[in-house]
């Protein structure tokens, strides 16, 4: 790093030196044509007074060479059109070209996963700097909106380029005075071709000079904002899509709403990148064979997992989580996409909502980021996992311990209903549980372990229901509109699940089920209790 004040001794980036090194890596580069023809100059080198940015917006005139870089000019035009985010990226009183302590370098900000940072297509990007209605001049349903193309040249040919027959329509006052308006590089197109002629749109909420967002529905300024990290991990938190029986494992979030508000959820997942030295590693042939595959899938693979986003509201914080995720959300990602960041819109009324971010497939790793912003006042906060099993077969009451246990089966098209999110539930094998009346409630341990074949498990669980009255019939459906007492559930693909719970005096049943219907295998249903009071079991199997 140079020394402030000493002309001479300008700063150099140790990282891209000024050789042929920094640019001619990559022998597919388009400027592999120019090796060895490269001049390396400084701005003050190439013209007399270099300016970072002009004061007036109608001076910039950013041109597009020969590198694929549209996205990132594009990125800087739009830039200037906020001086809160310009002053972010580029931190103000920097010293310039004119100034006696320049050290011939900028510092810049960016930002990157939920911080500020110092960080640095196949298609090709423009950027839309203005839209306009002209209804009342024209008469007519007529929406220009103007693009500029980084390349810096008018490539459009449209009916609104300049000349196009699509100025007939207007006024000629009112077409001069567009057209006047157009640097190069720019031009207008109508909504209609707009639409027919761009792949895909990427809208930025506007910032307003406090850095607060806006509403691109409504205008209305997002004052408060709340944000919080995750991550789904393999066989804990990755549980994939609603179309999994896994789906209650991935990470869960409090959402307390105020007041009536309009509030933004946005779900940013972190790239998924490879090594930062994986440049080092190149030449070292042995761990290059053993890391290939692993490099291959980072620079070549998907950067991004298709991610989705789910809102369900609550009525307390306690509350039955399958019943509830099982429901309709209030609002969601329309599907699990592979994007940089997914995000859902709608007004809220106060209260508490479930927050779950997800990837489409099981086990997919990654982290995230969670971000809400609301025009009225919120909290957010994760919601921490049960206690598993294994903790409380820890905290079991001592004394002796009765144990009962039942052999069965799921049978295809007889027993064999899978889990509560189908119609066929109620045909799963039923065995009613009496627990006899005495003092207190009644310490019972109830495992399904299921007989797995050629060490392949099922996704299995259960539900236990309190029987309503004596004329109730097990052979029924009627319970598929009770709510279960105690649920061992998300379904999981091992070889035994089970619960511990406190049951009072009362008749019940217990409902072993495998995920999917139609899953045939055979199961042990063992059920502990404190001696000194005898169980009835009764067993229905369909």
């Amino acid at each position: 790093m140079g020394r402030a004040g000493v002309r001479g001794e300008l700063y150099t980036d140790p990282a891209f030196p000024a050789s042929d090194t920094s640019i001619f890596f990559d022998s597919c580069t388009p400027l592999a044509q120019f090796r060895g023809e490269i001049s390396w100059l400084r701005p003050q080198d190439i013209c007399s007074a270099p300016r970072l940015f002009s004061n007036n917006l109608q001076d910039v005139q950013v041109k597009q060479g020969i590198l694929g870089d549209c996205w990132f000019l594009c990125a800087c035009v739009a830039l200037q059109k906020s001086k809160y985010l310009l002053n972010k990226v580029f931190p103000p009183g920097q010293p310039s070209w004119a100034d006696e302590l320049y050290q011939g370098r900028f510092t810049c900000h960016v930002w990157q996963f939920g911080h500020w940072v110092r960080g640095l297509g196949e298609f090709h990007a423009f950027i839309v700097t203005d839209m306009l209605n002209l209804s009342e001049v024209s008469g007519k349903e007529i929406i220009l909106l103007r693009i500029r193309n980084p390349w810096g040249r008018r490539c459009w040919r449209g009916p609104w380029c300049e000349g196009g027959e699509g100025w007939s329509q207007l006024d000629p006052v009112v077409a001069s005075e567009l057209l006047s308006q157009i640097q190069e590089g720019e031009f207008w197109v109508d909504e209609e071709e707009f639409f027919r002629e761009f792949d895909e749109i990427t809208v930025g909420f506007p910032v307003n000079e406090e850095g607060q967002l806006q509403s691109l529905y409504t205008e209305k300024v997002l004052y408060h904002s709340r944000n919080l990290f995750g991550s789904w991990v393999r066989g804990q938190s990755a549980g994939g899509c609603r179309n999994n029986s896994s789906f209650p494992t991935n990470p869960k979030f409090w959402l307390r709403v105020c007041e009536k508000s309009e509030v933004c959820i946005a779900l940013l997942q972190k790239h998924r990148k490879y090594s930062a030295d994986w440049a080092g590693r190149i030449n070292n042939l042995t761990r290059l064979v053993e890391e290939n595959l692993a490099l291959t899938e980072g620079i070549q693979g998907k950067k991004y997992q298709a991610v989705g986003l789910h809102v369900w509201k609550v009525e307390k914080k306690r509350f039955n989580l399958p019943k509830t995720l099982s429901a309709p959300p209030v609002v969601g990602t329309v599907c699990h996409s592979y994007d940089r960041e997914v995000h859902v819109c709608c007004d809220l009324s106060p209260g508490y909502y479930l927050v779950v971010p997800s990837t489409f497939l099981k086990d997919a790793v990654g982290h995230f980021l969670l971000r809400v912003f609301s025009t009225g006042r919120i909290s957010l906060s994760e919601i921490k996992p049960p206690p598993t099993d294994a903790a409380l077969t820890e905290e079991l009451p001592g004394g002796e311990w009765e144990t009962l246990q039942l052999e069965g089966c799921w049978k295809n098209g007889q027993s064999a209903g899978g889990s509560r999110n189908f119609p066929s539930f109620h045909i799963n094998p039923c065995l009613p549980l009496s627990v006899p009346a005495g003092p207190g409630k009644s310490s019972v341990k109830i495992t399904l372990r299921q007989h797995c074949q050629d060490s392949k498990c099922r996704p299995i669980g259960f539900h236990i229901f309190q029987v309503p009255n004596s004329s109730w019939k097990p052979n029924t459906s009627s319970f598929l509109h009770l709510e279960p007492l105690v649920s061992c559930v998300p379904h999981c693909y091992s070889q035994e699940v089970s619960r511990l719970c406190r049951l009072p005096a009362g008749s019940y049943v217990i409902i072993p089920s495998t995920y999917l219907p139609n899953t045939e295998g055979s199961f042990t249903v063992i059920i502990k209790e404190v001696l000194g009071k005898t169980l009835g079991l009764l067993v229905f199997l369909m």
